[in-house]
């Protein structure tokens, strides 16, 4: 009899076992926790109070959302999604090509080879030594007219014919604006590729030599090492400041909006000026972005949890 209850039990033991250990973000607030949330509600109370009693602002949140719905005469997304969109875009692509020439970059910075070694260097000291702003200008108006050409993408980007999918729409935008698009993605992605490598290289040298030399001693290939041994301990180590460096991304995609390319800071500012509703719009501007950059934070916290786990 014992023994037919011994796996009931042990089933019982283990659920209550993955139930406890289930706990939501509020459970794990302690007092200071509990203290510090309720002086920033105070605070925000007060601010907003403020604001309306002695500053003499009358506030249109009405007017203000109403306006970033209202559809334009062609019947197309309201602007200010049109904007969302493109941001959405813009942070797309150019985290494709960060993650992608980072890694490369790092893997290079962290070779023994000069040959590779040496102009990952330059380039992620260049970059990172240069504000960020600084980059966007020389890159828009001195590389960019030159670099499209170089590459063969002048009729692609400039004289492209036919019409578009809606796959195609929402991934690329309109065709006029593809030159607009190309430089914005490979302005940020070449930014973010320099602290990306960084961020790639540190997490390979954090791996302990014995990997390395527990690798060579089964016989794996240089591919199959990293993708069995090496990547899952790099993933997770550099899982972390990786979340934080697309984030940075992210916000840095507003930048953009100086040379023209019609992303959701460059809505924003045009709507603010037009409609006078300064503190309104900016306000939704700044939760939206607060609202892609929390999403984002939680993904990367499953996928760190998820790569601990299978370690």
């Amino acid at each position: 009899m014992s023994s037919r209850n011994a796996p009931t039990k042990a089933a019982t033991s283990t659920k209550a076992t993955a139930l406890a250990s289930k706990r939501y973000w509020y459970q794990s607030l302690n007092l200071l926790d509990g203290v510090l949330l309720a002086i920033i509600g105070v605070f925000l109370a007060w601010l907003y109070y403020r604001s309306a009693v002695g500053i003499n602002y009358h506030w249109r949140w009405q007017d203000a959302i109403r306006l970033i719905f209202v559809p334009p005469s062609e019947g197309k997304l309201p602007y200010f999604f049109q904007g969302l969109v493109a941001t959405l875009r813009l942070s797309l692509w150019s985290m494709v090509l960060a993650l992608s020439f980072g890694t490369l970059l790092g893997i290079a910075r962290h070779s023994k080879l000069a040959l590779f070694k040496t102009p990952a260097l330059l380039f992620i000291q260049l970059v990172r030594n240069i504000p960020p702003l600084v980059f966007v200008f020389i890159f828009y108006f001195f590389i960019s007219n030159q670099l499209i050409p170089l590459l063969g993408l002048q009729s692609l980007l400039r004289e492209h014919q036919g019409d578009l999918n809606g796959v195609q729409q929402f991934l690329f935008g309109p065709a006029n604006l593809w030159e607009n698009l190309a430089s914005g993605v490979i302005c940020i992605g070449l930014l973010s590729s320099a602290y990306i490598a960084e961020v790639i290289r540190s997490g390979l040298e954090s791996i302990p030599k014995g990997q390395w030399e527990a690798a060579d001693s089964l016989g794996l290939s240089g591919l199959d090492k990293y993708r069995f041994v090496i990547g899952p301990q790099v993933l997770t180590a550099i899982t972390p400041p990786l979340a934080g460096q697309t984030i940075s991304l992210v916000k840095d995609t507003s930048i953009v909006s100086l040379i023209s390319i019609q992303e959701m800071t460059f809505v924003g500012t045009e709507m603010a000026n037009s409609s006078g509703m300064i503190f309104e719009i900016w306000l939704i501007v700044g939760v939206v972005y607060f609202c892609l950059c929390f999403a984002l934070s939680r993904l990367f916290n499953q996928i760190e949890k998820r790569s601990r786990a299978c370690l």
